[in-house]
């Protein structure tokens, strides 16, 4: 009966250890933004993505589907600082899977970071910078970027935009853009 319980128990730690492991260690990071379609070609193409203190992408968390899948052969303008970062031309077809959706509609837009590298193990506490870049209207796109604190103290940061292009009739495609830095429960 005593190893009976000594099984139990052990089995019970590895189990929240895993738990705790794929949780992201070091807490979660909310990218939302208001989102508003725009009309006609070469827009609506956004990706959302992590970098880490030596601006190596450690996760993309969402990209639009049309650029993923190789719309960024046919549209080199679109997103080109995440396709050139992300490594996106050597990736498989399983890991592009794994972040990728259509276009969504518009409305209030919440992405998640889970504190979490692209294999699914928790990263270590540390500076990290969250990206938003968007694809307007052709050569017209945003930037939003913010420097979070994986493991530090809940935070909301405002992310300013960094507009490139001579267009202006797009630039209320992506507005509103906090992000908020939340510790896992018991860090803080």
């Amino acid at each position: 009966m005593k190893r009976l319980v000594v099984l139990f128990f052990i089995l019970g730690a590895v189990l929240l250890i895993g738990l705790y492991a794929q949780s992201g260690a070091s807490g979660t990071v909310e990218i939302s933004f208001s989102y508003t379609r725009q009309p006609g070609a070469a827009s609506n193409q956004f990706a959302v993505w992590v970098e880490d203190a030596g601006g190596r992408v450690v996760k993309t968390i969402y990209a639009t589907e049309f650029t993923a899948r190789g719309g960024w052969e046919r549209r080199p303008e679109s997103i080109p600082q995440w396709v050139s970062r992300s490594g996106l031309s050597a990736m498989s077809r399983q890991g592009i899977d794994a972040f990728t959706a259509p276009t969504p509609r518009p409305g209030t837009l919440r992405y998640t970071w889970d504190g979490t590298g692209v294999d699914g193990a928790a990263l270590p506490p540390g500076t990290y910078q969250v990206f938003l870049e968007a694809t307007l209207r052709r050569e017209n796109r945003v930037l939003y970027q913010a420097a979070v604190e994986l493991g530090g103290a809940a935070a909301e940061i405002a992310a300013e935009p960094r507009y490139f292009g001579t267009g202006t009739a797009e630039r209320d495609m992506i507005g509103q853009v906090a992000i908020r830095v939340r510790p896992r429960p018991g860090l803080s």
